[in-house]
């Protein structure tokens, strides 16, 4: 049978991360490669105890088909634990924040429209907004996030104006910043004064090592922002999990994607969570979190400080989540570097993947959360080597 594909389709790519992690199934791969997050906080016993409860208590509803919106008492507790004010109406959960990504690319992208991105990005928001056939423009950013005027420059105008920017404030996936509260301010009174939507994606807001990070962009406000969580960091990424909270305006037709999509998130993961979080859970159990990948990020650093000295290599110190961003001396690329570290059983991911538009081939992410220290130290030692074997002579 000959199969004729959508002109979307053939430009799907498969995921640069995922084809990698195939390689990391090699036996003897130290994976610092892959976003997931440690198994060892997955809260396996109170997850047995609230499946048991949600069986005894209602199980016919709970596997029973549900509201597309998501479960009442879920969606409350979501609204409760933000901090702004919101109606548990404009909450409506996701089958985790990737399908989050995919509604809102939907709902607001025509074929051509211009939307505005970091520089680099996230690369599951460019593969979620890709079918829609966007034309994604990178703003220049710093340390501290998305520069104001650059974003300003980008905006377009007339048809040609941006539908929105998408932006990760918080330990940002790739690079490990956290945008700071001046550039959060100026970006938000900056698009409010363009009418440019904000489109806010914090998986892993709740990942600070010492300080919280500055108030969400949403709160700062709301109506022109669209704002992503998901449970996936703080609980487990398998339940498939998330939210969006959107303005009563643009609420109706994320709705009517989702119902289209797959007409409800599963109905027994979201009672379980909802039972799992209540009484406070999360305050007991996130700081165990923190302090687990505070530790193993410093000792990624302590690695990265002593293995890498004089070949002129930089590395991100973020203060949270789960990435370093780091970047090679001149002349070398992540890309062709990548097979020979798989040589020496160590894998990351090239930066060049996270660029929508000119990549950075220097660059590379490694994340810190799911080997040992033990490890890390000698994944760090076998990166090492190899950067030094490809340096010129």
């Amino acid at each position: 049978m000959q199969w004729k594909l959508a002109a979307r389709a053939e430009k799907m790519n498969p995921s640069v991360i995922r084809e990698i992690l195939k390689v990391t199934e090699k036996p003897g791969i130290i994976s610092l490669a892959g976003g997931l997050p440690s198994p060892k906080t997955f809260p396996i016993e109170a997850f047995a105890e609230a499946s048991s409860r949600v069986l005894n208590d209602n199980g016919a509803a709970a596997l029973q088909y549900a509201a597309s919106e998501g479960y009442g008492p879920l969606r409350q507790s979501i609204a409760d634990m933000l901090p702004w004010d919101i109606d548990p109406d404009q909450v409506l959960i996701t089958t985790g924040s990737q399908q989050a990504l995919d509604l809102i690319g939907k709902v607001l992208i025509d074929t051509g429209s211009r939307i505005l991105v970091e520089t680099p990005t996230y690369l599951g928001a460019l593969q979620a907004f890709s079918p829609m056939e966007p034309n994604v423009v990178s703003v220049a950013s710093d340390e501290d996030g998305p520069i104001v005027e650059d974003f300003v420059r980008k905006v377009g105008t007339g048809a040609d104006k941006a539908r929105f920017i998408y932006l990760l404030p918080n330990f940002q996936n790739p690079t490990g910043r956290t945008m700071t509260d001046a550039r959060r301010q100026e970006l938000v009174d900056k698009a409010a004064e363009l009418n440019v939507p904000l489109v806010e994606d914090n998986p892993y807001g709740d990942l600070w090592f010492d300080n919280a990070p500055p108030k969400p962009i949403t709160a700062r406000n709301p109506d022109g922002c669209l704002y992503m969580g998901s449970f996936s960091k703080v609980l487990a990424p398998g339940l498939r999990l998330g939210y969006v909270i959107a303005p009563k305006n643009v609420y109706p037709k994320l709705l009517q994607a989702k119902q289209a999509a797959d007409l409800h998130t599963p109905g027994f993961n979201q009672r379980m969570v909802s039972e799992v979080i209540k009484d406070g859970f999360l305050d007991r159990h996130v700081p165990m979190i923190r302090a687990l990948y505070k530790k193993q990020c410093e000792a990624m650093i302590a690695a990265l400080t002593k293995e890498m000295q004089g070949m002129d290599v930089t590395w991100s110190h973020p203060a949270g989540g789960m990435f370093l961003w780091v970047r090679l001396p001149e002349g070398l690329s992540s890309i062709d570097l990548l097979p020979k570290a798989v040589e020496r059983n160590v894998a990351f991911v090239p930066g060049a993947a996270f660029y929508a538009e000119t990549p950075d081939v220097r660059t590379l992410r490694l994340s810190f959360v799911t080997a040992s220290e033990q490890d890390i130290a000698t994944a760090i030692a076998a990166l090492a080597a190899t950067i030094r074997e490809a340096l010129p002579r």
